[in-house]
């Protein structure tokens, strides 16, 4: 078996200005409609539990009403992209924002 040890860039320092977070919540449900979309053309459909052999999954709802856990989930990939990208030395402005 091989060891695999993740290395994560690190991004624990960055601390995301509250307009990054509204970003990040748009981003986090633009990940869930990428994936749902994703997974309903390749013939999956809703159900209660996730059944690989049948293609149902219980989060193929709106991302409104998935549970809170699972939007959590999609924040943290949202944000932490965010932070990766600042790390990077690249700069975000909000809408209004001066330059």
């Amino acid at each position: 078996m091989k060891h695999y040890h993740p290395t994560p860039a690190e991004t624990g320092g960055i601390l995301l200005p509250e307009g990054l977070l509204a970003l990040a919540e748009e981003m986090a449900r633009n990940t869930h409609e990428v994936w749902a979309a994703g997974r309903l053309a390749e013939g999956w459909t809703w159900g209660p539990v996730r059944d690989d052999a049948l293609k149902q999954h219980p989060c193929l709802v709106p991302y409104d009403e998935l549970p809170e856990e699972e939007k959590d989930y999609d924040r943290r990939t949202s944000q932490e992209t965010l932070r990766l990208i600042l790390s990077f030395g690249y700069e975000i402005r909000c809408p209004g924002e001066e330059l």
